[in-house]
């Protein structure tokens, strides 16, 4: 049986991180300069039954029988074999590589979910819809984030522009056209940023204070709205100040951090037309609104004032989904 291979990008959320949580919109993008990746290889030397894991960019080698239900590779090879009702699978191998930087908003859980899913279940005989692959990281994102809004693997899964809303009933997933596309560059602040923590942060504030963060997330709401229509209508200079305002409210979140700042100051200073937090935030990426023009400008910009890494990505370039 021959190896097989999948992979997953990365993502980031252009607007609507965290007030996504409660009931409001997000916009994420996928990001595919960055990939998870997932190889699946037969091993007929061994027992039926017998899965082995390897994943060296976190010194992982065991089996899977060795490995704690929580853990967040074992769990996602067990959903995909209670998905295709395999109580015991053939002797294999799951071996997951990565260029996403953990902990920086990124994606880097759900990609790896979605790769292993995607590979392992096409190994298996049964490709999955995206639906389901989303809806099977969505539980493994759960290890990761304890209440996660569900954009990651969304966006990930469906490897296009989403619009993102969560709903008991049923979240609400459109995928959308970006009408003119447009360059971000995504600068690591250096600083890890645990995504659990911050939603567990915010939940807790709002906790306390639960008219003054409702408003909030209605204003980030309405923002997200805007995004949209601009998006789909190729207005991408009405971008920049819609990022610029979603960033001070989620500074009023408490969800900043002075690295974050000074990231921000220097991609304004050097000609970015809008610059923001994108994820959990207190750490992870600062991402820019820029013209092609500057797009290296900035990247520069944010270089000297402490970036550890840069990505440059064009969002609705039609290169979604490749890879």
């Amino acid at each position: 049986m021959p190896a097989i291979s999948a992979s997953a990008p990365g993502k980031i959320i252009l607007f609507g991180e965290h007030a996504v949580v409660y009931g409001q919109p997000a916009i994420a993008v996928p990001v595919t300069q960055v990939r998870a990746r997932a190889i699946v290889t037969a091993e007929p030397r061994q027992p039926a039954g017998s899965v082995r894991i390897q994943a060296p960019i976190i010194g992982l080698e065991a089996w899977l029988a060795e490995l704690l239900p929580e853990d967040p590779l074992a769990s996602v090879a067990r959903l995909v074999f209670a998905e295709l009702g395999l109580s015991q699978p053939p002797a294999l191998t799951i071996r997951v590589t990565s260029t996403i930087p953990v902990a920086a908003g990124l994606g880097s859980g759900a990609a790896v979910s979605v790769a292993i899913i995607r590979a392992l279940s096409e190994f298996l005989g049964r490709r999955l819809p995206a639906e389901r692959v989303s809806a099977l990281a969505y539980e493994v994102e759960k290890l990761h984030h304890g209440t996660p809004s569900g954009i990651d693997n969304t966006v990930i899964a469906y490897a296009r522009p989403v619009y993102f809303v969560r709903r008991q009933e049923g979240n609400l997933i459109e995928t959308f056209r970006v009408n003119k596309p447009f360059p971000i560059v995504i600068a690591d602040s250096g600083v890890a940023s645990p995504t659990a923590i911050t939603v567990g942060d915010v939940r807790r504030a709002w906790q306390a204070e639960p008219d003054r963060y409702q408003r909030l997330f209605s204003t980030v709401g309405g923002i997200v709205q805007a995004a949209r229509a601009a998006l789909e209508r190729g207005e991408v200079e009405s971008l920049g100040p819609l990022m610029d305002e979603n960033h001070t409210l989620l500074c009023e979140m408490g969800v900043s951090s002075p690295e974050l700042e000074r990231l921000l100051q220097a991609a304004c200073q050097a000609g970015a037309l809008g610059a923001k937090l994108s994820g959990g935030g207190r750490g992870g990426n600062l991402i820019a609104l820029v013209t092609p023009e500057l797009t290296e400008t900035v990247a520069q910009a944010l270089r000297q004032a402490g970036a550890t890494g840069i990505i440059i990505t064009e969002v609705g370039s039609g290169g979604e989904g490749k890879g």
